[in-house]
């Protein structure tokens, strides 16, 4: 590949198998080598929580028939929580939250918070907004069952990684307009902020692992179920003003065609007024800190929970 790929994500870069969007959403399709599959879990991260976290799987009230399923990770701890609504990534097609477990795992027991995971309706069976008012219907059930759960209402952060990123951040534009619960904050891992598929990144990076152009091209026209101009709450970069959202941390990667739309959302956060930390990983592609346990990965977990305690319980310690 010609990327300068950290040297400890090669590996995990080499092991990733190519497969178009457009195989993804065959639900009914071939299933991938069970050899290679075998492989690709060894090499994923694990977490064992220094604390005891329990992990309930529910379903509360939204539009899905039935409720709309979400996994509940609690950290044992005195008093009150923070509780973080995680978006899990999928390019809006697919994900499963047992691959996001180690990462609600980790922020439950090293922020701590209770974390609600969100397993939200997917495309091109469910276009926008379907996605959208499941991630709204949780922070509504959330922030009135917050009693229930041991949770403070006042520190709730939304969270996610690529199409959960856009989640995040849309539902932290769609509580503001709405007067809906208040967020205290938004994390947004390598971010989906942009239908418009122009930036530099994007236009260079079509076969990087993980995610490239032509995935991003399939996923806005299944996550939209149209073509056209995506509303500013698919696509949060043409929001007119971002004045009154919650602070955030973004995270982008260098080898990724998401990085400059991240880059350029953070930059309009700033610009209206909104406190914003970005952070930029050299070497780095979409979705390592989820599937790789290196250094940088590391790191990258390392300043997510820092910001979050930061954010929630005021000090990175």
């Amino acid at each position: 590949m010609p990327y300068a790929f950290d040297p400890e994500l090669v590996p995990y870069a080499e092991l990733i198998p190519s497969v178009p969007l457009s195989e993804v959403i065959r639900r009914d399709g071939p299933p991938p080598d069970p050899a290679l599959l075998a492989e690709i879990e060894r090499r994923l991260p694990s977490y064992t929580p220094r604390r005891e976290v329990t992990v309930e799987d529910r379903r509360v009230p939204g539009e899905v028939p039935g409720g709309v399923p979400v996994r509940v990770f609690r950290p044992r701890a005195e008093g009150p929580l923070p509780a973080i609504i995680y978006l899990h990534g999928g390019g809006f097609v697919s994900g499963e939250l047992d691959y996001f477990s180690v990462r609600c795992l980790r922020l439950a027991d090293l922020v701590p918070a209770v974390v609600v995971a969100v397993d939200y309706r997917l495309a091109p069976e469910h276009p926008y907004p379907a996605a959208l008012d499941d991630t709204y219907a949780t922070l509504e059930w959330l922030a009135g069952a917050a009693g229930e759960l041991g949770v403070d209402p006042d520190r709730i952060a939304a969270a996610g990684d690529s199409a959960g990123g856009n989640l995040a951040t849309a539902l932290a534009l769609l509580t503001r307009d709405r007067g809906g619960p208040p967020l205290r904050f938004q994390f947004l891992d390598v971010p989906v902020t942009d239908d418009r598929l122009a930036t530099p990144s994007m236009r260079a990076f079509t076969d990087t692992p993980m995610w490239n152009r032509p995935d991003a091209v399939l996923s806005w026209r299944y996550y939209l179920g149209r073509d056209g101009i995506a509303p500013p709450h698919a696509a949060p970069i043409r929001a007119a003003d971002l004045s009154g959202l919650p602070p955030a941390f973004v995270a982008v990667c260098e080898f990724d065609p998401l990085r400059d739309e991240g880059i350029a959302y953070a930059q309009r956060l700033v610009q209206d007024g909104v406190p914003t930390e970005l952070h930029l990983y050299p070497g780095a592609f979409h979705g390592a800190a989820i599937i790789a346990d290196v250094a940088l990965t590391r790191r990258m977990n390392a300043d997510m929970v820092a910001a979050l305690r930061r954010a929630l319980h005021g000090t990175d310690n």
